[in-house]
């Protein structure tokens, strides 16, 4: 089990950059591939990006590719994503999730994370 807490969302104005940062409880933060996930006003959740448990694999949402990262830090026990050249379209509740990782099998449905965190709210302003 694992318990995961995001922070550094904010209000950014188009162009901006923020890092969401994920800190996970626990000694076995290293058994976990990571996402972030986004929900909007209005829509579902939808996958941004996800993370392999060593950090070498990375697959990105097409609507991020080029502007967002993902990176962790098994060390400290957090994930990160740092979001670059924002839009008003990346507004949303940001959540980072953890799964079971099991050989290279990196995931992009919500329905396979077993962990949430509490969300942290990222608004891009005009």
């Amino acid at each position: 089990q694992v318990q995961l807490v995001e922070s550094g969302g904010g209000l950014v104005q188009a162009g901006g950059s923020l890092r969401l940062s994920c800190a996970a409880s626990g000694r076995t933060f290293s058994n976990y591939g990571m996402g972030w996930f986004r929900q909007a006003p209005g829509k579902e959740r939808e996958f941004v990006a996800a993370i392999s448990r060593s950090g070498s694999g990375t697959i990105y949402a097409d609507s991020v590719k080029g502007r967002f990262t993902i990176s962790r830090d098994n060390a400290k026990n957090t994930v990160y994503l740092q979001m670059n050249s924002l839009k008003p379209e990346d507004t949303a509740v940001y959540y980072c999730a953890a799964y079971t990782q099991t050989g290279n099998v990196l995931k992009v449905s919500d329905t396979a994370y077993d962990y949430w965190g509490q969300g942290t709210q990222v608004t891009v302003s005009s």
